[in-house]
C-alpha cells in the first residue's frame, strides 16, 4: 500500500477516538441503536478523508465527529442531545465547541454553559 492508501496511525487513533467518544455520548442517552451507530460509521468514513487531507486537523477530528451526527440525527430523529441547563423550558439541543478546534465540549449556547466534554455525557446521570 502506498501512503496515500492508508491513514497514519495518528490519524486513525483520531477518529478512533472520536468514534469512541461519541459512541459513549449515544450510549449515555440510551440511543445507540444500529441505525444511529450507522450514523456514526458513515461520520468516520467522512471524516477519515477530511484528516487525510488535513493530518494537521487530527485533533479537530472528535469535535466534528459529534457535529457530524448529531446533524444527522436532526433530520431523522430530532435535536440531540438535549439540553439539561434548560430541561423543562424551550427544549433545544446542546451544540458543540469549539466549532473547529481541540478539546470539544457540549455547551449549552442559550446560557453559555459548558455541559460535558465530548464522550462524558454520562457523567451527567450519575
Amino acid at each position: 500500500m502506498t501512503e496515500q492508501q492508508s491513514s497514519p496511525p495518528e490519524l486513525e487513533q483520531a477518529l478512533h477516538r472520536g468514534r469512541a467518544l461519541v459512541l459513549a455520548d449515544l450510549t449515555a442517552c440510551d440511543i445507540a441503536e444500529a441505525e444511529i451507530v450507522s450514523l456514526v460509521e458513515d461520520a468516520v468514513v467522512h471524516r477519515r478523508w477530511w484528516v487525510e487531507q488535513w493530518p494537521q486537523g487530527a485533533a479537530f477530528v472528535a469535535g466534528l465527529i459529534a457535529q457530524d451526527v448529531q446533524d444527522a440525527l436532526l433530520d431523522r430523529y430530532g435535536s440531540w442531545p438535549g439540553c439539561p441547563v434548560c430541561e423543562g423550558r424551550d427544549r433545544h439541543a446542546l451544540d458543540v465547541e469549539p466549532e473547529l478546534g481541540p478539546d470539544p465540549h457540549w455547551v449549552c449556547a442559550r446560557t453559555a454553559t459548558a455541559v460535558a466534554p465530548v464522550g462524558e455525557l454520562g457523567r451527567l446521570a450519575r
